[in-house]
């Protein structure tokens, strides 16, 4: 099949070629024969319309003198006598049919005063009238070849070749009209263009039959190539004693494609090789990867896709978009309308029928600006948020953590200095009035507790050393339950405990993490002003261990969910603004996660 196609490659080149030659030869010579035949009928027609002027100013050039109708002083009644000559001498009138007659181009000939009235004329009826108006010949005589052609295979029309008619005193008498027809023309001229292309025709029809046996001989040789070529894709090599032996180029490339061959057969083993190791890999891999070839075709499946489409990769492998993906779903809707768009997707999040956000890729890979395929890519929104959410947080309390530790040390040495000179003071001051002690007693109780707020941030960015042990997740939730019991008295509170009845062990600070989870115990009961149940709840999933707790408060509005982790901020009145932020850094250091 491919010498074919290069064999009728190679017909249609040549054949091509030597149209175009021939065709520009033909433009070549109809341009010629056109101007030719142009100029051959202006150059006739103006020499017989000289002829019949000469003629009739022959004729009308009489002696008057002694004619005794002549009023020699009266040039109408002159006029008059000479356009009586005229139309009476038989030689004009004779003269103008035989020019009629012999050119075949000419329709008529007339002979016209200055205003256009016919003195004689070749149709006798047109004689005392006057003429038709028609364009001058010498228009077309002067244009372009391409108003030349526009003329003459246009539609007809006939055209005035004027020839003026002087007296022997150089006046003039009036003037000859013949008048020419593009018809007869055009019909010489195609006469002449048929048999131009003939010979183009036989030439082209020649280059044809040369073509077609140059290219059987040229191309015998890629029968062999092409066999030794399947043998190659069957994973076969023809002995070199089998083989036919090709010579000059065609044998250069043979041996090349041998050559080829071998490599290609280490180069299949070393990919499956690869494929083995890809195939782990995307089994692996958390985000869905497919791989579509240029017409749609799914050939790389991840596992994870699966969790996405709800098929097996045995179901998906081999098929096309349009067969994985369902119409009626959005996430399904979205990408088949991107394959039929050819329009790519980039990282758009949507959520699907069943309340869950995915996020969904399409890109549409390129060489040399051919498209080869498309990588679609899907991803847990939520927990690509999460990540995020978390990643932004740590971010912040890092940023935090490093304030508040410059800023300790900055500020604990003068508040050490204002105390101990506070102290001097007043042991220099032995004797003080009642007022002045008062105001030095309240300079001192807000220097400690200015202390205690310095030594809080330096306790929140001291690194922590945790001690951790195994403990049973249940009896650290039947601590927070037991010590967060007052409280939730005191507010009318009763808490609900879920736990598993299986141990629950987990490796941890025990300390820390009872505190963090006590200081959110004590805020869900803070937020009931008007009593309730909070519940606290154990559960596993998989290899982790999830702490529920639950209150029926008004919950945190939407402008500052973002802001709740943030060290100092506080929404309840006296609160300090540290407990979340520190459970939230406890959680961290365990490699957990604190939602809501």
């Amino acid at each position: 099949m491919t010498a074919l196609r290069l064999k009728a490659k190679m017909v249609i080149a040549i054949t091509l070629m030597v149209v175009v030659i021939v065709t520009v030869l033909q433009a070549i010579s109809v341009k010629r024969v056109v101007r030719q035949r142009i100029q051959e009928t202006t150059d006739s027609i103006s020499s017989a319309g000289w002829s019949v002027s000469a003629l009739a100013r022959d004729a009308i050039s009489v002696d008057f003198t002694s004619w005794k109708e002549a009023k020699l002083g009266d040039p109408a009644s002159m006029a008059k006598l000479e356009k009586d000559v005229l139309q009476t001498d038989n030689s004009v009138d004779t003269l103008m049919s035989s020019v009629q007659g012999y050119w075949k181009p000419i329709i008529d000939v007339a002979i016209t005063d200055d205003s256009g009235v016919a003195l004689l004329h070749t149709t006798r009826d047109n004689v005392g009238q006057p003429l038709p108006k028609r364009d001058d010949w010498s228009t077309i005589d002067s244009g372009g070849i391409r108003k030349q052609l526009e003329t003459i295979f246009g539609k007809p029309q006939d055209y005035n070749v004027r020839i003026p008619i002087t007296r022997q005193d150089g006046s003039r008498f009036g003037e000859v009209r013949v008048g020419v027809s593009t018809t007869f023309l055009k019909a010489e001229i195609l006469e002449e263009l048929k048999r131009t292309g003939k010979l183009s025709g036989y030439a082209i029809l020649i280059s044809l039959l040369i073509s077609v046996l140059l290219s059987n001989i040229a191309l015998r040789p890629l029968k062999v190539i092409s066999r030794r070529l399947d043998l190659i894709s069957a994973g076969q090599i023809e002995s070199p004693e089998k083989a036919p032996q090709l010579h000059g180029e065609y044998g250069t490339v043979s041996t090349k494609i041998e050559r080829l061959g071998r490599q290609m057969r280490d180069v299949k083993e070393v990919f499956s090789a690869l494929k083995e190791n890809l195939d782990q890999m995307m089994a692996n891999l958390q985000d869905g990867v497919m791989l579509f070839t240029s017409d749609n075709r799914a050939v790389l499946v991840s596992a994870s896709v699966e969790r996405f489409v709800g098929k097996s990769r045995g179901e998906m492998l081999g098929n096309y978009a349009t067969q994985i993906f369902s119409p009626t779903s959005s996430v399904g809707r979205m990408i088949l309308e991107g394959f039929r768009t050819r329009r790519s997707i980039g990282q758009k999040e949507i959520e699907t029928e069943q309340g869950r956000r995915v996020q969904v890729a399409l890109d549409f890979i390129e060489e040399r600006g051919q498209r080869i395929g498309a990588l679609l890519t899907l991803r847990d929104a939520e927990s690509v948020h999460r990540i995020e959410d978390e990643i932004e947080l740590s971010r912040r309390l890092s940023a935090i953590g490093r304030l508040t530790s410059g800023v300790a040390h900055e500020v604990k040495n003068p508040i050490n200095a204002i105390v101990v000179h506070l102290e001097v003071l007043r042991q220099k001051l032995k004797e003080i009035d009642p007022d002045t002690r008062r105001h030095m007693d309240v300079i001192g109780s807000e220097i400690q507790r200015l202390d205690r707020v310095v030594q809080t941030l330096v306790d929140f960015s001291r690194p922590v050393d945790l001690r951790l042990a195994d403990m049973d997740l249940r009896k650290l939730v039947d601590d927070v339950v037991q010590l967060a019991s007052p409280a939730a008295e005191q507010h009318q509170v009763r808490i609900e405990r879920q736990t598993s009845q299986e141990p629950m062990p987990v490796r941890i600070d025990a300390d820390l993490v009872k505190q963090a989870v006590l200081n959110i115990v004590i805020n869900g009961v803070q937020a009931m002003a008007s009593g309730g149940n909070l519940g606290i709840a154990t559960r596993r999933e998989g290899d982790n261990a999830l702490i529920t707790i639950r209150d029926h408060g008004p919950g945190i509005a939407p402008d500052i969910r973002d802001k709740v982790f943030n060290l100092y901020f506080t929404t309840k009145k006296g609160g300090s603004g540290i407990g979340l932020a520190m459970a939230y850094r406890v959680v961290q250091l365990h490699h957990g996660s604190l939602e809501f």
